[in-house]
């Protein structure tokens, strides 16, 4: 008896240490060992000095007067450490980073690290030091190719960022603040970001620590791959705050070859300002969802134009490519190749068409081809708000030869309560309504659009505002009604 008691209460311990067991949440993974990765992709890795004169240079970075708490200070700041030198020193230096692109001496690194340089000095990691000439630069991109004369270089292996996955472990290896080969880990924190600016871009987002020096350094992904290049990071006092950006390596490497082939950048261009696609706006075309990038404005005898794109599309897909944000436009523009033919596809009046457009060449100094002057002359006589409370006047034809338009009716005065970014002085040239676009010329017209609306329901108008144009919308706040 005694016998069975004890192998029953042993079973019973054992089942329990058994469910105890089970319960254990699974070992963590451990974490990950960069040492091997640094060895081997350390050596391609170098130190970037420059000189400039300090005469020619453009010392203020901020606007006079602007106070260090502003949000805007340093926002997205160039991270190149610059230290003038002191009475009777004739130069100023900088540091950053690069990384060897080819055996045969060339490497890529920022191009606002090397920008107005006199000299520029690389230092490899076996400590031997070259003159450096830059074969070109991309100001758009940030991105700068340098040849040293040099033979048997170490070089990076390339990855493909398309591939990186959000939360994915990458190192980045540089120089911060003069701390040669140092390494910080992180992982990426989003792709495709647009940042203010940088249209030509989509960045990679990570939370590596990244500070002055890293600048034109090589992000890399756990296979010791090249994904991405250090340029900037969101800082209000210059130093890391867990927001870096980092350019795509299939960027760079595009721009690095035509910089190398042609000494320049070749940029496509359609001719079109364009803006987001709110969920406001998408509900007044028709759209079932926000995408695409809205044409709020088309270049006169522009592609777009000549191709019969006009204000109020929604460009869908460009050459086969989705449009998902308006970000996404210039950068699938401006990589499509001058003289190339593409197809457009756009929503209008609540279906989508293509329109093939032919793709110009993007120059920086080309002038803006917008031009007008606001036309004088007040009306006559002010008419009463309307049920949305906007006071609106009939624009003149004096006005329409000064603006070049055919119509349109000019804001007065908002006395009401409806939302929107309308300004006194804005011309509405056309609503949108259910998918349908409405030029506008005349008060009856507009007020019998209005009368057709159910309460509450956001409209959406086109708006010259001084030489540009845009898509606002209107709406009447919940419970109440604007001046009648």
């Amino acid at each position: 008896m005694k016998a069975f008691i004890a192998a029953l209460f042993l079973s019973f311990v054992t089942s329990l240490a058994m469910a105890a067991a089970s319960a254990q949440p699974p070992a963590l993974r451990q974490l990950p060992d960069f040492s091997e990765l640094v060895e081997r992709q350390g050596q391609a890795v170098v130190n970037i000095s420059t000189t400039q004169k300090v005469s020619t240079r453009a010392m203020p970075q901020m606007p006079p007067g602007m106070d260090e708490n502003d949000p805007m200070y340093d926002f997205f700041r160039r991270f190149v450490p610059q230290q003038p030198g002191g009475p009777g020193s004739p130069d100023a230096r900088s540091l950053g980073s690069g990384f060897i692109v080819s055996a045969d001496g060339y490497l890529l690194t920022n191009a606002h690290v090397v920008d107005e340089a006199e000299e520029i000095t690389v230092k490899l990691s076996d400590k031997r030091e070259f003159k450096a000439r830059v074969v070109g630069a991309d100001k758009r991109t940030d991105i700068a190719v340098l040849k040293i004369d040099a033979a048997g270089l170490p070089m990076v292996k390339f990855g493909d960022a398309t591939k990186l996955r959000v939360g994915e472990w990458v190192v980045a290896i540089g120089s911060p603040f003069g701390f040669e080969s140092s390494v910080t880990a992180g992982i990426v924190s989003a792709k495709g970001r647009s940042l203010p600016q940088e249209n030509f871009v989509p960045f990679i987002q990570t939370d590596v620590a990244i500070n002055p020096g890293n600048s034109g350094g090589p992000l890399f992904n756990l296979r010791g791959e090249v994904v991405g290049i250090n340029s900037q990071i969101y800082s209000r006092n210059g130093g890391f705050m867990g927001l870096s950006f980092a350019i795509p390596i299939d960027v760079a490497m595009d721009i690095q070859s035509q910089l190398r082939t042609n000494g320049r950048v070749q940029r496509g261009r359609i001719g079109v300002v364009i803006q987001e696609v709110t969920k406001e706006l998408a509900d007044s075309f028709g759209m079932k969802r926000p995408e695409g990038a809205l044409v709020s404005s088309v270049e006169p005898r522009g592609p777009a134009e000549v191709a019969g794109i006009v204000p109020g599309d929604v460009i869908l897909r460009f050459d086969g490519k989705p449009v998902d944000g308006s970000g996404d436009l210039p950068r699938l523009v401006g990589g499509t190749k001058p003289g190339a033919s593409s197809i457009a596809q756009v929503w209008r009046n609540g279906a989508t068409r293509d329109i093939a457009v032919t793709v110009a060449e993007l120059n920086d100094d080309l002038a803006d081809p917008r031009r007008s002057r606001r036309g004088g002359g007040a009306p006559e006589s002010v008419p009463q708000s309307n049920r949305l409370g906007l006071v609106l006047s009939e624009v003149t034809p004096q006005q329409r030869r000064g603006m070049q338009i055919e119509g349109g009716l000019r804001v007065e005065n908002i006395t009401g309560g409806v939302r929107s970014d309308l300004r006194i002085g804005d011309v509405i040239l056309a609503v949108i309504a259910r998918g349908k676009q409405t030029p506008v010329s005349t008060l009856d017209q507009f007020n019998s659009i209005l009368s057709g609306m159910e309460p509450k329901i956001g409209l959406t108008v086109l708006v010259r505002r001084g030489t540009n144009q845009t898509f606002l919308t209107l709406r009447v706040p919940n419970g109440q009604d604007a001046e009648k």
